[in-house]
């Protein structure tokens, strides 16, 4: 680590990664904030939402736990602002990844194309500063194969495998073929390797890590065996969503590789053709085949789920496309390279900025509206999720202890017959579940604020009627069910102000500003028998 402080090439990597902490504004999957920086935030500050995962025990405190270090430090000195609390979690991260390219670039070799495809990977560059914990398990596997002993007997590498193990215990799954080859090839007895080393490195971090965990959720907790229990063993996962087994071989793979799964193919064809000669590549090739083969039996499938392997696969890649350079013109080279930078960039540039922007984009607004507004009743701001749940962040990025609720989501972990989620009762008729769930009298008591996508505005009409659209903010090009093009803020009318004439409002934080004048007469009190 100290040598890679004086390193330009590490400092290269840092530049890129903390550029990606800046350039990368859209929304990827809730656990970036749910499963680390709204836990943290409960941490720090005491006021946060857990979801199920963490009261069933299923999740690791580790990660959540370094930025709450974070935030309390930040409390400590005054600096604890929203952008902060936003910020300095994702350059912590940026900053492991970084460390983690340039271990990476040191393990091949110091090749040219490693450091050129594992910065240019448009999928790496999406996800390298996010705060997942998928995406500290890609640099921790980063770093363990930069010091797996290929020709040698070092065991060092287990440590970072060790600790991966205990955040996300599905990151052992790469190292499976990896581990019995190193147990293979090595000179000592089996049962001193076994023993001495795996077991007695999986017995010490495990037993830091343990600790942590236990001490955070109250009570003795191995939360690597609840995690396999729920997501394996009782299938939990598939409550959200399904795929078929294939759905990694023609969307997973080549989505995450981009469009480096060409050089990728060849150099998977070159590596079976010529194993003996490429036995490293071999290992490897077969570590991501595994991976890919364990992770198609399981019903529910993301992207995030093989980010472990894409340094596997930019490796064999980097390799090959290293030994082709040798042969190949100034032309194709420099022609392979700007197509790889030219469709990569395309991608994360448009997924990073453009896509599934609005439910980031809405929150500093928010934050602003939770700190700033009152109703007429004097009452602080009451923020009314009407989304698929956990479509945006929640306390740690508003970071004001005032009133947010969500439809919550939960699985069906008590078999409960025809279960349904709360969400998908709302959706399955949202003035119904409205009328049922929502107080009436006094007007107060209803939320002061909605935020919902632009596609459920035509079904709670008559909800919105005492409401007036504050702002919108651009979500996607590619609306798809209940996810719409643009986010839009709701505010509840302020009686006084449409008395005085003053029914109008305006937005701000980026968002599109709307005026809308008082209500009609007789809409002004919401009933939940109107239009029944």
């Amino acid at each position: 680590m100290f040598a890679a402080v004086w390193n330009r090439t590490f400092w290269f990597f840092v530049a890129v990664r903390v550029a990606s902490v800046f350039l990368v504004a859209s929304w990827f999957v809730p656990d970036e904030y749910w499963q680390s920086l709204e836990v943290a935030h409960r941490l720090a500050f005491g006021y946060g939402h857990l979801t199920w995962e963490w009261t069933a025990g299923i999740r690791s405190y580790v990660y959540p736990a370094a930025f709450a270090g974070l935030y309390k430090l930040l409390a400590l000195c005054g600096l604890d602002t929203v952008e902060a609390l936003t910020l300095v979690p994702r350059l912590l991260q940026a900053l492991v990844s970084a460390y983690a390219d340039y271990r990476f670039h040191a393990w091949c070799n110091r090749t040219k194309w490693s450091a050129f495809l594992v910065a240019s990977s448009w999928c790496w560059f999406y996800v390298g500063s996010r705060t997942l914990a998928n995406t500290l398990e890609t640099s921790l596997t980063m770093i363990a194969l930069s010091y797996f002993p290929w020709a040698s007997e070092c065991t060092s590498f287990l440590w970072p495998v060790a600790f991966s193990f205990f955040v996300r215990p599905t990151s052992v799954i790469p190292w499976v073929p990896l581990c019995l080859y190193h147990i293979k090839k090595s000179t000592h007895p089996t049962w001193e390797l076994l023993l001495k080393r795996y077991l007695l490195i999986g017995v010490l971090t495990g037993a830091v890590c343990v600790g942590v965990d236990s001490y955070f959720h109250g009570s003795v907790v191995f939360t690597c065996y609840e995690f396999l229990k729920y997501n394996v063993l009782q299938g939990v996962g598939s409550f959200y969503g399904e795929h078929p087994w294939y759905w990694y071989l023609y969307a997973g793979l080549p989505t995450v590789l981009g469009i480096c799964v060409l050089p990728f193919a060849l150099a998977a064809y070159d590596t079976v053709r010529h194993w003996q000669v490429y036995k490293e590549r071999a290992i490897l090739l077969l570590s991501v085949c595994f991976t890919v083969l364990v992770y198609s039996l399981l019903a529910h499938k993301e992207f995030r789920f093989l980010l472990p392997v894409l340094p596997m696969c930019l490796y064999i890649t980097a390799d090959y496309l290293a030994r082709w350079s040798r042969k190949a013109s100034s032309k194709m080279l420099w022609l392979t390279a700007l197509l790889i930078v030219a469709v990569n960039g395309l991608m994360a540039g448009y997924t990073a900025l453009v896509h599934q922007r609005g439910t980031l984009d809405v929150m500093p607004y928010l934050a602003t509206t939770a700190k700033d507004y009152r109703d007429e009743f004097n009452n602080p701001a009451k923020i009314f999720f009407l989304m698929p749940c956990h479509s945006t962040p929640f306390y740690s990025h508003v970071h004001q202890n005032v009133t947010l609720r969500f439809l919550h989501c939960e699985p069906n972990l008590t078999d409960q017959p025809n279960y349904r989620d709360e969400a998908d009762q709302f959706y399955a008729n949202p003035m119904s579940w409205i009328r049922k769930n929502l107080p009436v009298h006094p007007i107060s008591a209803l939320p002061t604020h909605v935020v919902a996508f632009d596609v459920l505005e035509p079904e709670i009409k008559d909800f919105l009627s005492i409401y007036q659209e504050k702002a919108s903010f651009f979500h996607t090009d590619y609306p798809a069910g209940r996810v719409g093009g643009s986010v839009k803020v709701y505010e509840r009318f302020d009686r006084n102000a449409a008395a005085a004439g003053g029914g109008g409002g305006s937005s701000s934080s980026g968002g599109t500003p709307t005026t809308t004048s008082a209500p009609p007469s007789g809409e002004d009190d919401y009933d939940p028998e109107y239009n029944a």
